[in-house]
């Protein structure tokens, strides 16, 4: 996933932990039994401690605040074939991808990155966001998004179009079975904030030609998506996203179908491998982040 750069402002943020909610009863209904040899809690992690000293707190925070244990304990109601690593590392670059390594399929999540987010959350408390929402809706966001490749790749599922657009569909629907999932797509939109505002400055602002041709989306369509499907899942909750004028109605109207087709592929393709009475144990977990909790200064 290659993520967007904005100007940052410096400051560390601690990372507080989710807890997957898989409580769609459309969807709980249509538990099967476990495909032979497949397993939950197979999601193994590792903190890789950077060479650089600029990310030394970061790295220390993610350890203290456990990070990468709740990221494992998210996804383990995933009834898996074989494990699935998830890793912070440092990358020498803003991004997260997911790949095989010798064999073993995980995903990697740079602490540029992770860095890069709380470097450029919210300033302030607003009606519409909090900095805790954008910074939690962003890293789950980008998380989910990586585990929606490891996830095709895994079970060889088909897909049809642009894998990049599935992956982030994939991660925007986890999202909306959250009970906190209005501050958490919330959050994730932010990401593509800057790009919204410098476009709502000048309407007529131009792409370069070589920006279509790259197989991620470009910041503004992934921004629309994300709307888009949040919107179609619940029109009540998500209303003020057409009301002030997000989401154009000439993308509303379509926005439900948009939902549905991509709820139906959910459980036919996904819900079959999710253990959901593992999945019922976690749902209660309170995700919310406490005071923010920084490194010790080195002396």
């Amino acid at each position: 996933m290659s993520y967007p750069r904005r100007n940052a402002k410096s400051s560390v943020g601690a990372i507080a932990g989710v807890v997957l909610m898989f409580s769609n009863s459309g969807i709980a209904q249509l538990q099967t039994a476990p495909a032979q040899g497949e397993q939950p809690n197979r999601i193994a992690i590792e903190y890789v401690a950077p060479k650089n000293a600029d990310l030394q707190d970061l790295y220390e925070i993610l350890r203290i605040r456990h990070a990468l244990e709740r990221i494992q304990k998210i996804l383990s109601p995933l009834r898996l074939p074989e494990g699935l690593a998830v890793k912070m590392t440092e990358c020498g670059k803003v991004n997260a991808w997911y790949r095989r390594e010798d064999g073993k399929p995980t995903v990697t999540i740079c602490y540029e990155l992770l860095k890069h987010v709380l470097d450029s959350l919210p300033q302030e408390i607003t009606a519409e966001i909090t900095p805790d929402d954008a910074k939690i809706g962003q890293i789950l966001w980008l998380t989910l998004h990586e585990v929606g490749h490891a996830t095709f790749d895994i079970f060889d599922m088909p897909v049809f179009g642009n894998e990049e657009v599935a992956a982030d569909n994939f991660a925007t629907y986890v999202m909306l079975q959250f009970a906190e999932a209005r501050h958490l797509i919330v959050g994730a939109a932010w990401a593509w904030n800057a790009y919204m505002k410098d476009y709502k400055k000048n309407p007529m602002v131009q792409v370069r030609l070589a920006g279509f041709a790259a197989n991620h989306g470009l910041p503004q369509e992934r921004f629309y998506n994300l709307l888009c499907i949040a919107f179609g899942s619940n029109p009540v909750r998500f209303e003020d996203f057409v009301q002030r004028g997000y989401l154009p109605p000439t993308r509303s109207s379509n926005c439900e179908h948009e939902y549905k087709m991509l709820a139906n592929a959910f459980q036919k393709e996904i819900s079959p491998h999710i253990d959901y009475d593992l999945a019922k144990e976690i749902v209660e977990a309170n995700w919310l982040p406490g005071p923010v909790l920084r490194a010790e200064p080195r002396k």
